[in-house]
């Protein structure tokens, strides 16, 4: 990553041509996400691919860029995708404002590619909890009056999810029209449609797909995990089927353990099933041994 990163973020600095620049993004994104250490690496990484979403004028930029659709939708999916890493570090909810009120206005755009690559997008702002401002807030942290700049930020915030859901809303039952494109059409409906249910009613995205032998099963049941899948599918087209079965990275990613015993004679699947059973019964040993001096340090630190 050390190495990488900086050539690729120069593609993006001077706006070559869509196709480098898709391939620059594709590429940032997977490299940050499998060797990114930290918050910081990641803070760098996700910057870069948003100064393409969202270019501002400064004292040496000039006129403000506005990159081609196809180069905003990559540069969306790549953000997004490089967003779903972040959830376990803590987020500053004050700081999520503007750029969700930008991604709000991305679903208006002509492009279906942008507007769908946009609502992925904020469907993991909301599962993130991005959007989340306790109304408790309303006080000013230190002067403790109501209807301060917490008490605004937590309106302002009810007013964008207001404003999403609508929008939501209608993309999802949006008419085709004539000469429209059917395909395509059909999986913005089906989005949105799936972000409208997540909005209102908390229902997760899930989907499975078949990897190997009879119980090698890939599922996924968040936008997090939709959102990588769907990256990965994307960025490893006809090989990623290939990688699935024989990637531990990717395996570790979605969770899968393959079943091994498939390719096995019918001796060899004994044994191999034996030794499984005997590792789970070692494992749970452990944990039963780890626990006890675990639950009663936790007695000891709330005697405290």
């Amino acid at each position: 990553m050390v190495e990488s990163h900086p050539q690729l973020s120069k593609v993006l600095q001077t706006w070559s041509d869509a196709s480098k620049m898709i391939s620059a993004l594709d590429c940032l994104a997977v490299v940050t996400f499998v060797g990114a250490t930290d918050l910081a690496e990641t803070e760098v990484s996700l910057k870069a691919m948003w100064d393409v979403i969202h270019p501002k004028s400064g004292s040496n930029v000039g006129t403000v860029r506005k990159p081609r659709p196809p180069v905003l939708a990559a540069a969306l999916s790549a953000w997004t995708f490089l967003l779903t890493t972040i959830g376990s570090w803590r987020i500053n909810t004050d700081s999520w404002k503007e750029p969700i009120a930008f991604l709000s206005t991305l679903l208006g755009a002509e492009d279906r590619a942008v507007r769908m690559a946009a609502g992925e997008a904020l469907a993991l702002c909301f599962e993130l909890n991005l959007l989340d401002i306790s109304p408790s807030e309303d006080a000013d942290d230190d002067t403790g009056v109501p209807g301060s700049s917490k008490g605004k930020l937590f309106l302002d915030m009810q007013a964008l999810k207001a404003k999403i859901a609508g929008l939501a809303s209608n993309l999802s039952a949006e008419a085709g029209g004539k000469g429209a494109d059917k395909k395509n059409l059909s999986d913005q409906r089906d989005l949105f449609q799936r972000i409208l249910d997540f909005v209102k009613y908390g229902e997760c995205p899930e989907e499975s797909m078949k990897i190997a032998g009879k119980r090698d099963v890939l599922r996924v049941a968040s936008w997090s995990e939709l959102i990588q899948l769907n990256f990965f599918k994307r960025f490893l087209g006809r090989g990623f089927l290939k990688h699935v079965q024989d990637n531990g990275l990717l395996q570790d990613i979605f969770n899968i353990k393959a079943d091994k015993a498939e390719t096995l004679s019918s001796n060899d699947k004994k044994i191999f099933r034996s030794g499984e059973e005997k590792g789970r019964a070692l494992k749970l040993n452990k944990d039963r041994r780890l626990a006890q001096p675990s639950s009663l340090q936790i007695l000891k630190l709330t005697d405290k």
